[in-house]
């Protein structure tokens, strides 16, 4: 309920003071406000469609398309938040006297049109601002109605201060009000930014970085105030993960310091430039140290493997081919394509290979496992016996950079025989040529090259991701360190009597806007 309060209270003080602005400024013109509040009205109704459309999108969505659409939300919420933030951060000092200036060009215009334009271009941005970061943010909290009554008690809240402000009858030190509410909203977009990445990872986008790092669960336990607080507010999960944790900080550490850092601290022109080129070295060592240095595990996969019949297979590869050899036994594989999980590559190879046209009984055996099929005498039909085929084996061999994972046969082998002192032919499935390898040996093989992947892949944001996100860094720092400095030509206030003088701030000390 806090987070949309404040992002309620914060982003309708914003558009209240701005219409304030403007309806003041008209009222001391004696213009009429019935065009201001037309365009106003129109502002808020296409703002609140937008939030309702955003919510109704949402629940017709499958699951994963939810996801999906909840990421969306979430990084467009974090761009509005940090551009607002820096807007009136960079623009407060002289929020009062462009907005009077562009009244008196509307004014000029002398028409209604101009007059409702301004009203609800002044309120859209706000509005549709509110609406996605507040949507971003009743869909990580923890009780949804709550966080919309907090969302219209704050924008009610500054419904009421914005009229006293217009009224004339209301000081407000929003300097500190905006300093305040922007390092909490700074903390609110942070959690954003781990829920953002988190319904990422849940959408399939984001899958880098997923390695657990803390288990908060004994700080923030599911129903406790403390969960409401920590995860309610400012979106910290029970379970951050790598990439979240580090999303966190790099979006916190630099919005606090632009924040927060007094003015006499911040370097001049010459020393910013020269920490610019230095953070761009540093930031391109540490990618060129990340890249190098860090390890991704792997796996040696042998050729060879035991079947669970008691021999040892041998995988050879030459190109695309391969032969699977046990003991006299040699099967030839082609065919070979991708395969996902363990196994890089499938190789095939249909039927049995070259089966015999004649069958002994002893031979009969083998195929059978030593049973003698039900129905048959050795006695009255000793054999030999004319022997058909009907062969649809397909064995599939996994590999893993050319060693045997595991070795799989499918279909079957059926078998008639004739002759041999048979008064009929007698047809049965036998067991043909089935390769399997040992299950332990399978499984074990199988859960360690499935450990090391994970390993690697959660190692990839340390060595490609992070490094290219540290070669953007010096790219930017390095950009701004070529920007000329120019002179602050933001625009003076023009007071009432129209001579150019000191800007008066809306945003700084006790205002009164009359």
């Amino acid at each position: 309920m806090l987070p949309t309060f404040v992002i309620g209270l914060r982003e309708g003080l914003e558009a209240a003071l701005i219409v304030s602005i403007i309806a003041t400024f008209l009222r001391r013109n004696g213009a009429p406000l019935r065009g201001l509040w037309i365009g106003v009205g129109a502002g808020i109704g296409l703002s609140i469609a937008v939030g309702v459309a955003l919510r109704l999108l949402e629940q017709a969505l499958p699951q994963r398309q939810q996801e999906m659409l909840e990421c969306v939300i979430g990084v467009i919420a974090i761009v509005f938040v940090t551009g607002m933030i820096r807007w009136m951060h960079t623009h407060a000092r002289t929020l009062k006297g462009d907005l009077e200036q562009a009244a008196a060009a509307a004014l000029g215009a002398g028409t209604l049109t101009a007059m409702a334009l301004m009203g609800f271009l002044a309120v859209l941005r706000e509005g549709f601002e509110t609406s996605v970061f507040l949507l971003a943010t009743i869909q990580n909290a923890t009780s949804a109605p709550a966080a919309i009554i907090g969302a219209l008690l704050g924008l009610a809240i500054a419904i009421g201060l914005g009229w006293g402000i217009y009224a004339g009858g209301l000081r407000l030190n929003l300097k500190v009000f905006f300093q305040v509410t922007g390092v909490f909203l700074v903390f609110v977009a942070a959690g954003l930014v781990m829920f953002a990445l988190r319904t990422g990872h849940e959408a399939g986008w984001v899958t880098v970085g997923q390695g657990s790092t803390v288990d908060l669960s004994w700080l923030i336990p599911n129903g406790s105030v403390r969960s409401a607080l920590i995860t309610g507010i400012l979106g910290i999960p029970a379970d951050p993960r790598v990439i979240e944790v580090l999303g966190w900080f790099a979006y916190l550490v630099p919005m606090l310091a632009m924040l927060l850092l007094p003015a006499h601290l911040r370097p001049g022109t010459a020393l910013a430039r020269r920490l610019r080129i230095g953070g761009a070295v540093a930031a391109i060592v540490a990618a060129a140290a990340l890249f190098l240095l860090v390890p991704l595990p792997s796996v040696e996969v042998p050729r060879e493997a035991p079947l669970a019949d008691g021999r040892t297979a041998v995988l050879a590869v030459n190109g695309d081919r391969a032969t699977l050899t046990a003991d006299s036994e040699k099967i030839e594989l082609g065919d070979p394509g991708d395969h996902t999980g363990a196994a890089d590559t499938a190789w095939h190879a249909e039927g049995s290979g070259e089966l015999p046209a004649t069958l002994t009984a002893q031979d009969l055996l083998t195929y059978t496992g030593d049973r003698i099929p039900v129905g048959l005498n050795l006695n009255t039909a000793p054999g030999p016996y004319e022997a058909r085929w009907a062969d649809t084996t397909r064995h599939t061999v996994l590999t893993r950079d050319d060693g045997l994972v595991d070795v799989r046969t499918s279909g079957k082998l059926v078998l008639t025989i004739e002759s041999g002192g048979l008064t009929s032919p007698r047809t049965f499935t036998v067991d043909g040529a089935v390769l399997q390898v040992e299950e332990t040996y399978a499984t074990d093989l199988i859960a360690t090259i499935a450990e090391a992947d994970r390993a690697a892949h959660d190692r990839l944001l340390w060595k490609h991701w992070l490094p290219v996100a540290l070669l953007v860094l010096a790219g930017v720092l390095l950009w701004q360190s070529r920007r000329r400095p120019g002179r602050d030509t933001a625009p003076r206030a023009v007071n009432d009597t129209g001579r150019a003088g000191r800007p008066e701030s809306s945003v700084k000390g006790s205002t009164h806007v009359a």
